[in-house]
């Protein structure tokens, strides 16, 4: 079966990743390399996100995986050093890595049965247990929060690019929290970014985390992602923030400011976009946890 680059994967990466054309061109070459390599037999239609190409497979021992194969960065390095390290427990196995290409072989999930499935007050529990068994001490080799989040405090300046006074003093109290926070980073493995579609059905366990972007730090800089992933009103949010810090036993002040760390670090990513104004999510969350 050849292996073909899709269109919308193709369309974000001459966006989003236009350094990493040249991998893309070569995907095809590299795809069937590796099904070759783990003798592999694709039997389904590939799938992908803004970076990686999945191809469900059959090995030859009849056993269903998939084939992830993305281009190596700074995010996503470290991610088979997590999953080996939860090893199946909310997370999803990883059955083989190789080394030279960062191509990994993983256990087949329920791609059609994603969290996001649910309503978001309800999926949010789910949420709160996965983390519960994902934040284990880190493991050697993963990128830390201490690094992170100096070099989140050394762009504070780029703030002032914002437009309005209220947006540059609200993102300006984000960067004074974590300020506040930033000499006990911890040493916690996170998932980084386990929003609902980041989490899938499958038959060993009823949902299992995928796709993390490691880092070792406070388990607070976790929340996010189920925070501001279909927010309706600050109701929903404030019973969100309550019950991730209640069921991962946090202290509240502390996780309010790591969850404005994260407002922070997405406010900078949007300005070296070009943008001049907050999100208006991230702009609720930060004066939801604020007002606090």
């Amino acid at each position: 079966m050849p292996i073909t680059v899709p269109d919308a994967l193709a369309a974000s990466y001459a966006k989003q990743s236009p350094e990493h054309l040249p991998w893309l061109s070569a995907l095809p070459t590299l795809a069937t390399a590796m099904l070759d390599h783990w003798d592999l037999r694709p039997d389904g239609p590939a799938r992908h996100g803004m970076v990686a190409l999945v191809i469900p497979a059959t090995r030859a021992d009849g056993t269903p995986a998939v084939l992830k194969l993305q281009p190596s960065d700074e995010e996503n390095d470290g991610e088979h050093l997590a999953l080996r390290h939860w090893s199946g427990n909310s997370a999803v196995r990883l059955l083989d890595h190789h080394t030279p290409t960062g191509a990994m072989l993983l256990e087949r999930l329920d791609a059609a049965s994603p969290l996001s499935a649910l309503p978001a007050d309800k999926a949010i529990s789910v949420i709160a247990d996965l983390l519960s068994h994902l934040h284990v001490p880190a493991p050697p080799g993963i990128r830390t929060l201490t690094g992170i989040a100096t070099a989140m405090l050394a762009e504070r300046p780029l703030l002032d690019r914002l437009t309005t006074a209220a947006d540059r003093a609200l993102a300006h109290a984000c960067a004074d929290a974590l300020a506040d926070v930033v000499t006990e980073p911890g040493d916690t493995l996170l998932h980084w970014d386990l929003h609902y579609d980041n989490v899938l059905a499958g038959d060993r366990a009823p949902w299992l985390a995928i796709d993390p972007k490691p880092i070792s730090g406070h388990p607070a800089f976790d929340l996010m992602p189920s925070l501001d992933n279909a927010v309706t009103d600050v109701v929903s949010l404030r019973y969100r923030f309550d019950l991730l810090t209640e069921v991962l036993t946090l202290d509240r002040a502390v996780a309010a400011a790591w969850t404005l760390a994260r407002a922070l670090q997405n406010t900078l990513w949007s300005i070296h976009d070009g943008d001049r104004a907050l999100d208006p999510i991230q702009a609720t969350i930060a004066r939801t946890l604020l007002s606090r």
